[in-house]
């Protein structure tokens, strides 16, 4: 006999209540919020608000694409995140596979732990301690210096054309450990039967591991590289706060950051939402190409 709504909802209240208080704060902070996407096509005044804002349609839309800043934003955005997509994405699957690798006991754990451990501190605590290491009198510079591959001090900070590695690598020490997590999970289900019997066929480890490790674990692979290059026009809005400077504004103005400016520093909040807007919708047109991308290559997708 068919069971209604009710007597389906009733079956299972316990689970209803868990999931319920989530969904709500989904709606309040996540949905009803995107109201204020109208602000985009208005000239918004907090004064005057929503309704009584003057419409101006996609004027905020061509102000930003015709600000020759916003371009320059662009690009360190689009360098930043593809640097660390080339570079951060294959190293944390090295990394997993290195871990993976090892054998189980107090040195794996501790390497995990080391590997994980710069994630969970925030960029205030890091940036302090990068701005003190690649000081001029820094751990950096000492280091280089006292090995003769330097004469004088290298201006890590204060070289705007240095910036973008620096970016790059830093955000690469802090989140490479963490993003071996799921690689590492994946590996763990693949069947040690497997390897026992290549080993009994005489495969070396390398030959074990492209063989049997890497295909065992490409649904993640390609998991993570679709949400990747979805996020290529997220760049981390807290470390370009920390490690911005007078001398290198030029390359590290971001995205996310030249909306920051915009809307809470300068108040222009229907221009830093158009931004918001267009950099959202790239970025899931990104996704898109990405998800399509990977099927027509591996025959995997994520929908």
């Amino acid at each position: 006999m068919k069971r209604t709504f009710k007597e389906k909802w009733m079956s299972q209240w316990q689970l209803q209540v868990m999931v319920w208080p989530s969904i709500i704060l989904l709606i309040v902070f996540s949905f009803i919020p995107m109201f204020g996407l109208i602000t985009a096509f208005q000239d918004y005044s907090p004064l005057t608000g929503f309704f009584a804002s003057e419409f101006v349609g996609l004027d905020n839309f061509k102000a930003f694409l015709g600000d020759s800043d916003f371009y320059n934003v662009l690009t360190n955005t689009l360098a930043i995140s593809l640097l660390k997509l080339l570079i951060g994405f294959p190293l944390e699957i090295v990394l997993a596979i290195l871990i993976n690798e090892l054998r189980a006991g107090p040195f794996k754990r501790v390497t995990q732990t080391i590997s994980y451990l710069p994630h969970f501190l925030s960029w205030v605590i890091l940036g302090g301690m990068i701005i003190s290491w690649l000081s001029s009198s820094g751990l950096v510079n000492s280091l280089l210096m006292s090995l003769h591959l330097i004469q004088e001090p290298l201006p890590f900070l204060t070289n705007p054309n240095a910036y973008w590695w620096v970016a790059t690598l830093t955000d690469i020490w802090k989140e490479v450990g963490w993003g071996t997590i799921l690689y590492l999970a994946a590996m763990a289900g693949i069947d040690p039967s497997l390897y026992e019997a290549a080993k009994v066929d005489g495969a070396r480890k390398l030959k074990r591991i492209w063989h049997i490790t890497l295909p065992g674990i490409s649904q993640i692979i390609v998991l993570m590289f679709v949400l990747r290059v979805g996020s290529v026009l997220g760049s981390n809005l807290e470390q370009a706060l920390v490690l911005q400077s007078s001398s290198n504004i030029q390359r590290s103005e971001v995205i996310d950051l030249y909306v920051y400016h915009l809307g809470l520093t300068q108040g222009d909040f229907s221009f830093a939402t158009a931004v918001g807007i267009f950099s959202s919708v790239v970025s899931v047109i990104l996704l898109l190409l990405a998800n399509v991308l990977t099927k027509r290559i591996h025959n995997s997708s994520i929908f």
